[in-house]
């Protein structure tokens, strides 16, 4: 009798509306063995079913990202010239979530603002006009990424030279004829992609995407600068001359298509920032050590590296689509990249950092080793989240990276000028 009334009991829970399967699965697990084997069996093996019928949140997010990769045939994102992560970044970080009465999330924020229909018609409004072929001309020089050459007073500083009124003039003009140089390319990149700019939620406000500067004008522009800097050039010293000239060569040779091989794009990148090094010295005639050499050329291969990992993983977490020779990397191989390179960069600079306590007689040389390796590794972690965009925008928000940066500035200037 007692085993009936479970049965019937049993029965008259599973037929009540509302039951759902976490209760009926405690309740299976309460009831005496006699009645409940089965039905404990049978609602663990509805359960496992149905959780093998639904895909995970992370099989999801990843089917997505894959979707989104395999759609994008020209790229959107990790161009040097272009500066296509900032566009990225500019529409997807720095927006506020909010969310309606109806469960619908809406991004707001000034960088949201920079993708829609309102702000692009305001930016082309001025289409066809002398302010707006002025204003567009001055924003496609890019003035904020002349920062970048500063660079040129590298090899100055390192020779002890950097007070010396010619040896500053030769680098002042480094400056003048790579600023002209750089500006150019950005105006010749940004002409062959205008069309996919334009398609482009945020690029296409960008001078010559939104009809600011007519094309014919860009590739003007464009030659009259590449033109301009190498001249000057060659009227300061062969030696800065064949500098600029493998500069513009590579640059236009990046633009043309090398920017979608694999492992090229990041040479070039990198040899951009190791000319801009060399610069300086080769406008002033200066000798240059082979540790100086090495330890820029695996500086810059180290920042770009840990560039194309926050693209990567920015694409990643976004869903965003990427450009071609992107699709070629992992994140992992990237930071197997720049893991080498901040290896061989801190091993050549400690030997470096000796040879100067030979040559010059100072501790400081070697004292330097300590903020460098500690900058090093903070900008190591900057890279590991995956927010290292453009390395001087890196250096300039993170306050002890400016700290450490200062400390390491001081021990060489004590070694140097002392």
């Amino acid at each position: 009798m007692a085993d009936r009334n479970e049965v019937d009991s049993r029965s008259q829970e599973e037929s009540t509306p509302g039951t759902n399967d976490g209760q009926r699965s405690e309740r299976s697990a309460t009831t005496p063995a006699s009645g409940g084997g089965v039905d404990t069996a049978t609602t663990e093996w509805e359960a496992e079913a149905e959780r093998d019928a639904e895909p995970s949140a992370a099989e999801v997010d990843s089917a997505d990202t894959e979707e989104a990769v395999r759609d994008d045939s020209e790229g959107l994102i990790g161009s040097e010239a272009g500066g296509e992560a900032g566009a990225l970044e500019d529409r997807f970080i720095g927006d506020t979530a909010t969310t309606d009465s109806g469960g619908a999330t809406t991004a707001t924020g000034s960088h949201q603002d920079k993708s829609s229909d309102a702000y692009h018609a305001r930016v082309a409004a001025a289409a066809g006009t002398p302010t707006g072929l002025f204003n567009g001309l001055l924003k496609e020089l890019r003035p904020k990424q002349w920062v970048k050459n500063i660079l040129v007073l590298a090899a100055p500083f390192s020779a002890g030279e950097l007070w010396a009124v010619p040896t500053l003039l030769d680098a002042a003009v480094a400056f003048v004829v790579f600023s002209m140089a750089a500006s150019g390319i950005y105006f010749i990149n940004d002409a062959l992609d205008v069309e996919s700019d334009r398609a482009h939620p945020t690029k296409r406000n960008r001078p010559i995407a939104a009809g600011l500067i007519p094309l014919p004008v860009a590739y003007a522009v464009c030659g009259s600068l590449l033109v301009g800097s190498l001249v000057i050039s060659g009227l300061m010293s062969m030696g800065l001359l064949a500098v600029m000239a493998v500069y513009v060569a590579v640059q236009l040779g990046y633009c043309f298509g090398l920017k979608h091989q694999p492992v090229i794009d990041l040479c070039i990148v990198a040899s951009g920032f190791l000319l801009r090094a060399v610069a300086g010295g080769a406008a002033a005639g200066l000798e240059i050590t082979q540790w100086f050499y090495i330890v820029v050329a695996f500086g810059s291969l180290f920042m770009v590296a840990g560039k194309r990992y926050a693209e990567v993983k920015l694409a990643n977490e976004t869903g965003a689509k990427i450009r071609k020779s992107l699709r070629a990397y992992s994140a992992s191989y990237l930071r197997f990249v720049w893991a080498i390179s901040a290896a061989i960069m801190i091993m050549s600079y400690s030997l470096w950092a000796y040879d100067i306590r030979q040559e010059d007689n100072s501790i400081w040389g070697v004292v330097s080793i300590i903020p460098f390796v500690i900058g090093i590794l903070r900008y190591a972690v900057d890279v590991d989240k995956g927010v290292a965009g453009e390395p001087e925008e890196v250096a300039l928000k993170d306050k002890v990276l400016l700290v450490l940066f200062g400390i390491l500035a001081g021990c060489l200037f004590l070694a140097f000028y002392l």
